[in-house]
């Protein structure tokens, strides 16, 4: 903007404005990225409601090439499904026994590291925080991407609370995932007598502490729960994305894992997708 650009012109001290330009450099270009999803978006759900692309070249006074060049480049509009702009992956730190140092365990980095490779896919800018060895994190921040289960966090077990649908529950037999529509009790296929390499895990919108926005959830029963819901988003965010957009939601991911790697073999939805506004 004019504005913003004379402000930071008139700055004498020059490592001042380098700084700030370099700032306003980032922003400026987040907003191009931004403005470039929503324009393609736009153009898919005018054509999706029956209008061609002439027809929409002509009441938006653009030629129909042009339309035609917006829906086929840019960044892909399911990107918004994650964030928009700047996203955070969240992982929980855990102690070393060892020391006094804290870690993030193997399995949740490379969780929150394909997490972050998803999300660069689409033009997002990745930043990196951490659940506190307490339990303690800040929600109220846009853009959260938050894999930590109730367990190990009260900020993100009372977090989990507010779901109408899909409730954590523990029992003698271990974590479970309890569709309150079905009640069918999921539980991973890890902790049942005749165990085999499969497990479940949560991936829901929630709404963050202060109410003004909301995080996404991310969190298995065992570890491969969580890098199974990360693989399902991976192979099916635009189908997610068309059935909830960025609406609240929830719902429980079964993954099926190689027992030497533990890398997903298979996933699938074991309860349907269920949207916070149908379920109130």
């Amino acid at each position: 903007m004019p504005g913003e650009l004379e402000r930071i012109a008139q700055i004498e001290d020059p490592y001042e404005l380098l700084r700030a330009a370099t700032t306003r450099l980032a922003e400026a270009q987040q907003e191009v990225t931004e403005l470039a999803r929503l324009r393609r978006r736009l153009i898919q759900d005018l054509h999706a409601q029956g209008m061609s692309y002439a027809q929409i070249a002509q009441a938006a006074g653009l030629s129909r090439g042009r339309i035609h060049q917006i829906r086929h480049t840019g960044p892909a509009p399911e990107g918004a499904f994650l964030g928009s702009g700047e996203v955070t992956v969240v992982t929980p730190l855990r102690p070393d026994p060892a020391s006094d140092r804290t870690y993030v365990a193997l399995d949740d980095l490379t969780t929150g590291k394909r997490l972050e490779e998803l999300a660069r896919t689409f033009d997002l800018s990745v930043r990196y925080d951490h659940v506190a060895l307490d339990g303690s994190i800040d929600l109220d921040r846009p853009g959260l991407l938050v894999i930590c289960g109730p367990r190990m966090s009260d900020a993100m077990r009372d977090t989990y609370a507010k779901d109408p649908v899909i409730r954590w529950h523990r029992d003698d037999q271990g974590w479970a995932l309890q569709d309150t529509r079905t009640g069918v009790d999921h539980r991973s296929p890890q902790d049942e007598p005749d165990s085999r390499p499969a497990d479940i895990g949560y991936l829901g919108r929630l709404p963050r502490p202060d109410g003004k926005g909301s995080i996404l959830a991310i969190a298995g029963v065992h570890p491969e729960g969580s890098l199974g819901v990360v693989h399902l988003l991976t192979t099916d965010i635009g189908s997610l994305w068309g059935q909830v957009g960025d609406e609240p939601f929830s719902v429980v991911v079964g993954t099926e894992y190689d027992p030497d790697t533990h890398e997903p073999l298979r996933t699938e939805l074991l309860s349907p997708i269920y949207r916070h506004d149908e379920a109130s």
